[in-house]
C-alpha cells in the first residue's frame, strides 16, 4: 500500500478548467425563417418539431420571386399541423406588411414635421385614433389577409390559433367574423384587423 510522507510535495495542476459555454437548443421552426415574434410564439406553445406538412408547405409559402408568392393547395390528414402550415406564413407576411406600413408612415410624418419648422410653424399634431364604435368615425376594413372557413366551428377554431400565434405581434389583431355574433362588434373587429377568419355567409352580411 502505497504512504505519503508528512512533507512530501503535492503535484497539483494550477490550470483551471476552460470554462463550458452551453448554447440553448435551436428551435427546428427556426430554419424555416419566421419572424422571431412567431417564434417565440411557438416555443411559448410547446411546438418542439414542424410537422411533415409544415416543413414543405411554409418555405414554398415564404419564398418570393419577380411574379409574387407562391399559390399553394395542401391536402393533409386531420391533425397533421395544417392550421399553422398555413397561418405562420400569412402571418409572418402580415408583418412584414406592418413593419413596411409604418416605415412609410413615420417617413411621411417626419417631412410633414421637417417642412413645418423649415416655415417656422409649429409641428402639427398627431391625429387622434377614431373610435371604430362610432358609427361617424367607420372607415372601411382593410385586413391584409382573408381566412375562409366552412363551418362556424372551425372559424372560431382558426381566429384562436391565430390569436395565440400573435401573442408577441404588436398590434397585428385577428377579427373573427361568423353568425351568432352582434353585428356592430364585427364591424368594429374588422376596422383594426389585420387577419379577417370568417365564414362565407356572415362575410357577404
Amino acid at each position: 500500500m502505497a504512504s505519503f510522507e508528512e512533507n512530501t510535495p503535492l503535484a497539483l495542476d494550477s490550470q483551471a478548467p476552460e470554462a463550458i459555454e452551453i448554447v440553448a437548443p435551436q428551435n427546428p421552426f427556426q430554419a424555416l425563417g419566421l419572424a422571431p415574434e412567431l417564434l417565440a410564439a411557438v416555443t411559448e406553445l410547446g411546438y418542439t418539431e414542424p410537422t411533415a406538412v409544415q416543413q414543405q408547405a411554409i418555405p414554398l409559402a415564404l419564398a418570393a420571386h419577380p411574379e409574387g408568392a407562391n399559390d399553394l393547395m395542401v391536402s393533409s390528414q386531420t391533425g397533421s399541423g395544417k392550421t399553422a402550415a398555413f397561418l405562420l406564413p400569412v402571418l409572418h407576411t402580415l408583418l412584414a406588411m406592418q413593419r413596411d406600413a409604418e416605415a412609410r408612415d413615420k417617413a411621411a410624418w417626419d417631412a410633414q414635421v421637417a417642412e413645418a419648422l423649415a416655415r417656422g410653424e409649429a409641428p402639427p399634431r398627431k391625429p387622434r385614433r377614431k373610435n371604430p364604435l362610432n358609427p361617424r368615425q367607420f372607415k372601411p376594413a382593410v385586413p391584409g389577409a382573408l381566412v375562409l372557413c366552412p363551418t362556424r366551428e372551425l372559424a372560431q377554431q382558426v381566429a384562436r390559433d391565430a390569436i395565440d400565434l400573435v401573442r408577441h405581434c404588436r398590434g397585428l389583431r385577428i377579427a373573427n367574423v361568423v353568425g351568432g355574433m352582434p353585428y356592430g362588434q364585427q364591424i368594429a373587429q374588422l376596422q383594426n384587423a389585420a387577419l379577417v377568419v370568417a365564414t362565407p355567409g356572415r362575410l357577404l352580411d
